[in-house]
């Protein structure tokens, strides 16, 4: 299982290439590259949580 920190790293990092990924898909006039991006983000996002509250949860004990 990873680690509080691993989850809010990979989860930022999987914002950071949707952000990318969402403005490539505007840029070409793609909207199903931009639905990927924002999926992504929200991907991210979600994992980042996961990783906050992992990392609250140790600091409760």
């Amino acid at each position: 299982m990873a680690s509080g920190k691993q989850d809010k790293a990979k989860g930022a990092a999987h914002k950071a290439a949707g952000k990318v990924k969402e403005a490539a898909g505007k840029v070409a006039g793609s909207g199903k590259t931009e639905a990927k991006g924002k999926a992504q983000q929200a991907k991210g996002g979600v994992q980042k949580g996961a990783g906050e509250a992992k990392d609250s949860h140790k600091k409760q004990r």
